[in-house]
């Protein structure tokens, strides 16, 4: 998979990329993050890429020119299943989401800053918006993060054990189980004794016992598809 972030800001993605799980899916080849700065398509010297409201308004907006020039210097080498734009007024993203998003091979995503960009933009180029929360941040850039690593985790190959993120909260919507490790007594705290007796259906139908009660008590929501 191939994943494209233009960004006012790209130095902050520098990091989230370069550790853990993300770290092993780009060692891998299994994906590939390119991070373009779009003061690189800034429509003078001195780097604009932004101008104050019509109507006017506090907070600048990013410009049609340079984010539709960056666009499509980059669709001229690439066909991209999906054009994101990072907002806070976009669908919440989601594991379904990411589910979906993990199936496609090329996704560009924008990265929101200031008061957001030129709805023209939106109109004609996004084919999908999201939000990570019902907050604001500065930019979009942290929010694309999350994004791609919920993407990135799903790919075959990336996690060692590829079955841990069908178990993981969300899928079936379901919350994921209480999880234990050694050692069974600590503080005298007691693992289950039934994760002990190495019976894989008597776990099995625990764990879904244990995931169901969690969701009925903290997100009883998510039962309504259940």
């Amino acid at each position: 998979m191939h994943i494209h972030i233009i960004s006012v800001a790209p130095e902050l993605l520098d990091s989230p990329f370069a550790h853990s799980i993300m770290k092993r899916a780009k060692e891998k080849g299994l994906l590939h993050i390119h991070t373009h700065n779009l003061r690189d398509w800034a429509i003078n010297k001195h780097g604009q890429i932004d101008d104050y409201q019509y109507g006017g308004g506090a907070g600048m907006v990013i410009m049609c020119e340079p984010l539709v020039n960056a666009i499509e210097a980059l669709q001229k080498d690439h066909q991209f299943d999906e054009i994101i734009y990072m907002t806070p007024d976009g669908d919440t993203f989601n594991q379904q989401a990411a589910n979906q998003l993990s199936l496609k091979g090329n996704i560009l995503i924008i990265c929101g800053h200031y008061k957001g960009i030129d709805q023209r933009i939106r109109d004609h180029y996004i084919t999908k918006e999201i939000s990570i929360g019902d907050y604001v941040l500065s930019g979009g850039e942290l929010a694309a993060a999350v994004v791609v690593d919920a993407i990135g985790r799903l790919l075959p190959g990336v996690l060692n054990d590829e079955t841990s993120a069908l178990t993981d909260s969300f899928q079936d919507n379901l919350l994921a189980p209480p999880v234990y490790t050694r050692p069974a007594d600590f503080k005298g705290w007691q693992v289950p004794e039934i994760l002990l007796q190495g019976d894989p259906k008597k776990v099995a139908d625990w764990r879904f016992e244990q995931s169901f009660e969690r969701t009925k008590t903290r997100r009883p929501d998510l039962l309504g598809d259940i």
